[in-house]
This record gives structure tokens, sequence and C-alpha cells, in this order.
């Protein structure tokens, strides 16, 4: 683990809001993925990236006090269980409202793309939107087990053994999956 890490993790420790902060901006663009992907298209009609996002870190600050910091790898694997219960949590909040989503006004995640617009050219910014959809398409067209795992692996970033674990099979079963998995995605992306 780098000392910067190192450092990060003992001032959080020590109750440094400063140092929790700097840990939440490495894992932000992950978590992002790991929200829009996660939530699903469904969700995503109801409420945004961003707002899911800001909620489980919001979460995260405040439970900071409670939390046993042994390595950044902990951290992360705090931070996306957090975000996930929130994701389902805003599932189960609007199955049970059984909100009609052709009365809710459409929430457009564009901020990310919004955020580069002054760098790149119109027409890159319609490619990114283009190859994002294909890319949630795609991922959506995966099992959930494959979904899980993919998360895991490629966003999360837990090894093999902790996704093995977690889905409660082998850590060569945990691989064959992602690895079926991200072939799948390339065909798709490709098609």
């Amino acid at each position: 683990m780098p000392e910067d890490t190192k450092r990060l993790l003992r001032e959080a420790t020590s109750g440094s809001s400063d140092a929790l902060a700097t840990l939440l901006e490495r894992h932000l663009p992950s978590l992002e993925v790991f929200v829009r992907l996660r939530a699903g298209p469904a969700l995503l009609a109801r409420e945004s990236v961003g707002d899911l996002v800001q909620s489980a870190c919001r979460e995260v600050l405040e439970d900071a006090g409670e939390f046993r910091w042994e390595s950044e790898a902990h951290f992360r694997h705090w931070l996306f269980t957090t975000a996930l219960r929130k994701i389902q949590d805003k599932g189960r909040h609007h199955r049970r409202a059984r909100r009609n989503p052709a009365r809710e006004q459409v929430v457009t995640d564009v901020d990310l793309l919004a955020s580069c617009a002054n760098l790149i050219t119109p027409s890159r910014v319609l490619e990114a939107k283009e190859q994002l959809g294909a890319l949630e398409s795609a991922f959506a067209e995966l099992s959930e087990e494959q979904r899980e795992v993919v998360l895991l692996a490629r966003v999360v970033g837990l090894p093999h053994a902790a996704i093995a674990e977690r889905i409660g099979k082998s850590e060569g079963a945990a691989r064959v999956i992602l690895h079926r998995a991200l072939a799948k995605l390339a065909t798709r992306m490709a098609d």
C-alpha cells in the first residue's frame, strides 16, 4: 500500500474529515460507474447517479467514527456496500410507492459528460453518450450473477477469492464467470 494511502487511513482513523474526503474523492469515479451499472434503467429513470452517490457518501461521512480503518480495500468495500444499500433502499421505496415513471420528471444523468463538454467537441460528446448507452445495454444483457461479478472485479476491485466467497462459488468458477461476462460484453460492444 502506498505511503500516501497509509497516511490517509491513519488520519481518517484519527477523525480527519479532510483525509476521509480525499479517500472518497479517489473512489468517486469508480463509485459513479458502480451506481450507474448496478442501479439499472428503471431506478435511474427516477433517481440520478449523482444523488445516489451523494447519499452514499453522506452516510459514509456520518458513520466514519464507527468504521474500523484496516485498509483501503476495506474502506472501498464499505463504500460500495453503502452505495449498494442506497440503491436497494431507493428501489424498494419506488416499488412500494407504486410510482408511475410516466408521471415523474425524467432525470437525465448528463453531469459526467457535461463536466467534460468544454474539453471536447459536440460530436465527441454524442459519441461518448452512444458508447455509454451501448455499454449499459450490453451490461443489462448479462445475467445477474455476471453483472455482480463484473462490478465486484472491475469496479470495486475485489480479488477473485473475495468474489467467489461473496457469490458462494469456487474461485475458479468466479474466474470463469468473469471471463465469460467480459467476453460477452466485448462481443456486444463490437456489434
